[in-house]
């Protein structure tokens, strides 16, 4: 008797059991499986291999890594070193130009002024462009003899040829391009704000800056936190821009890691895939490092 009671408890609890939330949720897990986890896995275990795409991967343990880390006369350990370098250079110079310039504009067409939503237009409108079309668009703006911004300053500047133009080149099309997104994002967060506190401020005789300094951004903490973390994870990963732009020039001024990694993977001659993968993995902990040192420090402490 015993027995079919509990029978009968574990059937119901059973039967009791929602599946419609997995049959949403399955899906996404199985693409996440299947083009996420999957492929970190695989790429972790070829960075412990020597392996061309082709053959039978040769288990060489840490070798790759005491190679890119540790081997000063190897041309691996210089690509890692000036790649990594001229990443981290990048994701200081375009971050915050990406964060604060992208606040600037949503802060003022909160305020709505005269043809604002065409604006608004404007601004995100450069985020739905592929990043060929974005170089093409720059290239011709910063072209020495027929580029309109030579031309509208008077200026004879080999923009993508020299340094530190081609450091600003890189940041100004990045900003451009992707600003839509972010301030998209603050719009949202600036719409979230109760008006009671600016009118209290108001009473208060509270200035323009006091008020956005006090109010505006406490409020938007949440929303800034996310931007800074998934843009400079965004920033980590640059590729296109510097490979169409500048061609990583001058003299591998602006070659970026994922420039090397692609080319050891996938450039001309023999693939180095197992070297290629041991550079992308230590990117991806500087990566993860970066972003829990952000979380760390921009989260809300109380």
């Amino acid at each position: 008797m015993k027995a079919v009671t509990g029978v009968n408890k574990l059937t119901k609890k059973t039967s009791s059991i929602n599946i419609t939330p997995w049959l949403f949720i399955g899906p996404h897990l199985l693409i996440f499986l299947i083009f996420f986890l999957v492929p970190i896995g695989f790429g972790i275990y070829i960075s412990f291999t020597e392996w061309d795409l082709i053959s039978q991967p040769d288990f060489v343990g840490l070798a790759n890594y005491k190679e890119i880390l540790f081997n000063h006369d190897s041309i691996f350990y210089e690509q890692f070193q000036t790649g990594l370098k001229n990443t981290f250079l990048f994701v200081l110079f375009a971050v915050p130009f990406c964060i604060l310039v992208p606040l600037f504009l949503a802060t003022a067409l909160h305020a709505k002024p005269k043809f604002w939503k065409i604006f608004q237009s404007l601004f995100y409108m450069p985020s739905l462009f592929a990043i060929s079309a974005v170089v093409i668009i720059w290239k011709l703006m910063f072209d020495v003899t027929y580029g309109p911004i030579n031309h509208l300053f008077q200026l004879n500047t080999l923009w993508l040829r020299n340094q530190p133009y081609a450091w600003v080149s890189l940041v100004i099309v990045t900003v451009w391009w992707t600003i839509g997104g972010n301030m998209v994002i603050y719009q949202a967060a600036l719409n979230g704000i109760p008006k009671d506190y600016y009118e209290a401020a108001d009473i208060d005789g509270a200035s323009g800056m006091q008020k956005f300094l006090k109010i505006t951004l406490p409020s938007m903490k949440s929303q800034i936190l996310y931007t800074v973390v998934l843009t400079t994870i965004s920033q980590f990963n640059v590729y296109g821009q510097p490979l169409m732009l500048t061609g990583g020039g001058p003299t591998n001024s602006t070659r970026v890691l994922l420039m090397n990694i692609q080319q050891n993977a996938f450039g001309s001659g023999q693939s180095i895939a197992g070297i290629a993968s041991a550079m992308a993995i230590i990117l991806g902990v500087c990566i993860m490092a970066v972003a829990s040192l952000q979380f760390f420090f921009l989260r809300d402490k109380k």
